[in-house]
């Protein structure tokens, strides 16, 4: 559905995307991870029409663009950039409201179906109850999920999203990734968002993208692609890959950089014991010996499914759900 060819993009006279070819699938949901400044955002904000193109295209269903009227792109694209402006005295329900600014006309004003469109964005936002507060009267975490239901009441095919999960808590964050999560799933959305968390970026992903120093690293599922060795490329970090002991989505386990011994190093996940001088994953009760050197070749399988040079990941569980067990 979005795609780009030969995409080069930046700012003033530093270039941060050369060159770059991508194809993102329809009715997925794909999250864009890597390290700061890799241009993600900027691969994101290109491919919003807010950044304008050096050379190359975005694509968007095979048509380009910037060849499109600005309220068909509205109709089909919602965004969410980093740190909207919130304007100054606005409540929730009338920032929540311009999200139908696309279907009005100076024939066709505020109707009963754009009513409903707002309701039910501010229902799956979990804001209605702050439908009359000011916006800025707000808490961090509770304007990014305003914003958010402003891009649900836009009612498109397709969302993108700059770090979503930003200010808000644990919980909150996994409210708003479980509700991406459904709006693929029963809705049919096309859902592209950049996120921190690689852990999170693995839970809920259909489709990894995993960026450096502005171009695409890998590209694919998450269990084919999300290694031990792909981390370190990427993040510079040593680590063990391991399945979720919840969903089977892979794990990323970051190797021990206290400054104890190697020998008295040990991180226990999932609480059930490990092995002294080890690091115990998932609970499983053995030892990944190289989580804590980080030398992949010295890992066994001791944790049932564990493969940190392949990522390879254990069936998931019977009934399981992203969010579940978090």
């Amino acid at each position: 559905m979005l795609s780009t060819r030969d995409l080069v993009a930046g700012y003033d006279e530093r270039t941060v995307l050369d060159g770059l070819d991508l194809d993102l699938p329809a009715d997925a949901f794909t999250v864009i991870v890597g390290p700061n400044a890799c241009g993600k955002s900027t691969l994101l904000r290109t491919m919003a029409r807010l950044l304008t193109p050096r050379r190359g295209t975005v694509l968007l269903d095979g048509t380009a663009i910037r060849e499109l009227p600005t309220r068909e792109v509205a109709r089909r694209l919602g965004v969410l950039p980093q740190s909207p402006l919130v304007p100054e005295g606005v409540t929730v329900a009338d920032l929540v409201g311009r999200g139908r600014q696309p279907y009005q006309r100076w024939w066709r004003q505020w109707s009963s179906e754009d009513g409903a469109a707002v309701d039910q964005a501010m229902a799956l936002a979990d804001v209605t109850d702050l439908a009359d507060r000011p916006v800025d009267s707000l808490s961090g975490g509770q304007r990014q999920r305003v914003w958010i239901a402003m891009t649900l009441a836009q009612d498109t095919d397709a969302l993108l999203l700059d770090e979503p999960t930003t200010f808000l808590d644990l919980a909150h964050q996994v409210e708003v990734l479980d509700l991406l999560h459904r709006l693929r799933v029963e809705r049919g959305r096309t859902v592209v968002a950049v996120l921190h968390d690689l852990n999170q970026a693995a839970r809920y992903a259909d489709h990894l993208v995993a960026m450096r120093a502005g171009a695409v690293v890998a590209a694919g599922p998450p269990r084919e692609i999300l290694t031990a060795d792909l981390v370190r490329d990427v993040f510079g970090l040593a680590c063990v890959v391991v399945p979720c002991p919840v969903t089977g989505a892979p794990l990323v386990v970051p190797a021990y950089t206290g400054g104890n011994s190697a020998g008295a190093a040990s991180l226990s996940v999932g609480g059930l014991g490990g092995s002294a001088g080890s690091e115990s994953v998932g609970g499983a009760g053995g030892s990944v010996g190289s989580a804590v050197t980080g030398d992949p070749d010295s890992s066994t399988a001791s944790v049932p499914g564990a493969r940190p040079t392949t990522g390879d990941a254990a069936t998931p569980l019977a009934g399981s759900h992203p969010s579940k067990g978090l």
